[in-house]
């Protein structure tokens, strides 16, 4: 099963096994990591999925639509690699994906 590694605010790393059809916030969220609130399950209406992407893997996620871009705008934590974890669907090709979950705004 692909793989994908969580480091937490406060640094730490956990590496959590992902199934098939969930998104990188499906995946933190069922795994214990409070931190992520993900407050609009998923809607794209909120940026409390936010999380910050190895670089390496930037390539190979979605292009970042209209609405995701509006939100991450808000966000005082925003960097070139931010993304709403709610978008970016996991899929094997992502396997080792590192995330860092981004500060709380």
């Amino acid at each position: 099963m692909p793989k994908l590694i969580v480091v937490n605010r406060a640094g730490e790393e956990s590496t959590i096994e992902v199934g098939d059809g969930l998104t990188v916030m499906e995946a933190i969220r069922d795994n214990g990591f409070d931190e992520l609130l993900a407050l609009c399950g998923g809607c794209c209406s909120c940026a409390t999925c936010h999380v910050h992407v190895d670089p390496v893997f930037a390539g190979k996620l979605p292009s970042i639509s209209e609405d995701e871009d509006d939100l991450l705008e808000s966000s005082d934590h925003r960097a070139a690699t931010s993304r709403l974890s709610c978008q970016v669907p996991f899929t094997s090709d992502l396997d080792g994906l590192r995330v860092t979950i981004a500060p709380e705004d």
